[in-house]
């Protein structure tokens, strides 16, 4: 029996994924029909992208699953319209390996004091070594897959890592904290600090001038994981005042960052364009494939929403 799916996404992730995507479903061996135009009676999975514009699942009588191609599910998991599991991306070929680099990178780049030698108009003699890693702790907010993965690596290099998460979790080799008691003992003393949280209610402005007042004097922030997680004018606070010797920030409040935004002016700030990390087609294709397979075989599905936990 032919298994219908309908791909919800604008054209060009259409002209992207079309192909990697009929691969990946052609090796699993389902028979199925893959489309953008299937009548809504007949679709039973939905390929989605958020940037689609549907929010109404209501009129898929047969639906049974909706495959998100993003890993943040934050303007999906509250729709009331939607009745039917949701699986969001984790893709670790593409989108964890990007992070991890991306992290890695720019903690590395902080760490070593980078930046005084690649730009050092004034060819001024820096010739003081940095500490080892073991000596430098860092603090990553979110043990997610994203901000377990991350955590992992730098402790390898031989960072002291705390991870913090809104509820417990265990990660062997990090030292790892939950709740508001938790995040103040997890910031306190951090010289690195690394956002990837989800954004929730809950998790907006994570760091403001409490948390900013907690870490150590010129303390690095990087941020690739949401924009509301940081108060703007509380980090410029802090930048001004070094407390705060840079952030490093990918995502931000609103994308593009306008041009007047002061983070581009800011001498302390690094602004990439949300870059960190991207889901590659052709390792999600098949991330969404044995998703497929498994729905249709009656295995459970990979990587499940859990909407009641607020995610």
């Amino acid at each position: 029996m032919t298994t219908t799916i309908l791909f919800a996404a604008p054209q060009d992730s259409w002209d992207e994924y079309r192909a990697p995507l009929t691969e990946a479903l052609d090796a699993t061996g389902i028979d199925y029909h893959l489309s953008r135009d299937i009548p809504a009676a007949e679709v039973e999975y939905i390929v989605y992208a958020p940037s689609s514009g549907l929010t109404d699942f209501t009129g898929f009588p047969k639906l049974k699953a909706v495959l998100s191609l993003w890993a943040g599910v934050e303007k999906i998991v509250g729709n009331d319209k939607l009745a039917v599991p949701l699986t969001r991306m984790v893709d670790d070929e593409g989108l964890t390996q990007g992070m991890v680099e991306y992290v890695t990178g720019h903690a590395l780049r902080h760490h070593l004091g980078m930046d005084a030698h690649i730009v050092n108009p004034d060819h001024v003699w820096l010739s003081k070594a940095p500490p080892l890693a073991r000596e430098r702790p860092v603090t990553v907010l979110g043990l997610g897959m994203l901000g377990s993965a991350c955590a992992r690596q730098l402790a390898q290099i031989g960072f002291p890592v705390t991870g913090w998460s809104r509820t417990p979790r265990e990660i062997e080799g990090i030292r790892c904290l939950s709740g508001a008691e938790g995040l103040a003992e997890a910031l306190a003393g951090a010289e690195i600090v690394v956002l990837l949280l989800p954004f929730t209610p809950q998790t907006e402005n994570t760091l403001g001038a409490e948390q900013f007042a907690m870490v150590a004097p010129g303390a690095a922030i990087i941020n690739p994981g949401r924009g509301p997680l940081i108060d703007d004018d509380a980090l410029l606070a802090a930048l001004d005042a070094g407390q705060v010797g840079h952030a490093t920030l990918d995502v931000f409040r609103v994308e593009p960052l306008p041009q007047d935004h002061p983070f581009w002016a800011h001498p302390k700030v690094t602004v990439t364009p949300h870059i960190a990390a991207e889901t590659r087609a052709d390792s999600a294709s098949r991330v969404i494939a044995e998703n497929l397979r498994r729905g249709v075989t009656g295995e459970p599905l990979l990587h499940l929403v859990d909407r009641g936990a607020g995610y």
